[in-house]
């Protein structure tokens, strides 16, 4: 079983969510079909049209969006002047129920990839009506404890990266929240300065996350790394704007507001994100769904995990909900 044949839209358009936001969004697949929403990962990243073809396109009506500044999304987070206070959590949840209602749809399977898992969780728990299944991969939750992994943890296992990626802080800023420092870097007024932080920003994650040579790639061109940059920062410096939890974070917390919502999970053995167990505590805490884990994968699954998501998207298709 491979990803299914590339697709065109049939339609899309920019969607007025108030803020001085257009929301890129389009529609693929069989307009009469079973609603399917595509979150992509980030924050900051795009809609790519690889992720069309993890649906039947005979059988759904699939979804994406360039969420709030990026990709074709106005105004874009590369720019300075964007103003990054109304680009939360909330804000993207509310932007979600405003495409949902311009769209005419009552409930939709949601689909997400790393920050995508997380955003699809939380809303999820928080409009658990609108949403028929769940099917995620490279799991994330936005909990502090992630962030702490991956921008300090992983220093012991990448310590040259590391090492360079600390460089580029003042001195007095290496012992705290790091991605909130850098968030300081990419909001100077000076460009040279935005410019270094976001080129360390996505040097790091490069090496801390093995992806596709296309991922890779995207960092080589200086607006997408200056957008990314900015607007991962701008959340996981914040607690991904998902309030005050415990120490395992909020949307682990809240895993029993996901009951009665069919879930399918898809993990890389090697996803660094699986050091601190948080996808397997999930399933566990959500009786409602699969985990499925990839060997020798990391936070790209890969084909297996491609055949996986697919499978899942399959079943879902069919009406098979049963885990």
């Amino acid at each position: 079983m491979g990803l299914y044949p590339e697709i065109e839209p049939y339609d899309h358009g920019m969607l007025d969510v108030g803020d001085g936001n257009l929301v890129y969004w389009e529609t693929c697949g069989n307009p009469h079909g079973r609603p399917a929403l595509v979150l992509h990962g980030g924050p900051g990243s795009r809609a790519s049209p690889g992720l069309r073809r993890y649906f039947d396109p005979a059988a759904y009506r699939i979804v994406l969006l360039d969420q709030r500044g990026a990709g074709r999304s106005l105004p874009r987070a590369s720019a300075p002047g964007t103003d990054m206070s109304v680009n939360t959590t909330a804000h993207l949840m509310a932007d979600l129920e405003l495409l949902r209602a311009h769209l005419g749809i009552e409930r939709w399977l949601v689909w997400g990839v790393s920050w995508g898992s997380a955003l699809g969780l939380r809303y999820a728990q928080t409009h658990p009506g609108a949403v028929t299944e769940l099917v995620l991969t490279g799991v994330a939750t936005g909990s502090d404890a992630e962030v702490a992994l991956l921008t300090r943890g992983l220093g012991n296992i990448f310590p040259e990266a590391h090492e360079r990626f600390l460089a580029e802080l003042p001195p007095d800023e290496r012992d705290g929240n790091l991605a909130a420092a850098y968030h300081r870097l990419l909001e100077s007024p000076d460009l040279a300065v935005r410019e270094r932080a976001a080129r360390a920003w996505t040097d790091w994650e490069t090496a801390i996350i093995p992806a596709p040579p296309g991922s890779v790639a995207r960092f080589r061109d200086p607006e997408f790394r200056m957008g990314f940059a900015r607007t991962v920062t701008h959340y996981w410096g914040n607690d991904h704007f998902l309030g005050d939890g415990n120490d395992e974070g909020v949307i682990l917390r809240d895993a029993h507001l996901l009951t009665g919502i069919p879930g399918t999970l898809v993990q890389g053995s090697l996803d660094f994100g699986n050091l601190l167990g948080i996808v397997w505590r999930l399933h566990h805490a959500w009786p409602d769904s699969e985990l499925v884990v990839v060997d020798e994968a990391g936070h790209d699954a890969g084909a297996a995990g491609d055949e996986a998501l697919i499978a899942a998207t399959d079943k879902y298709a069919r009406g098979d909900t049963g885990v």
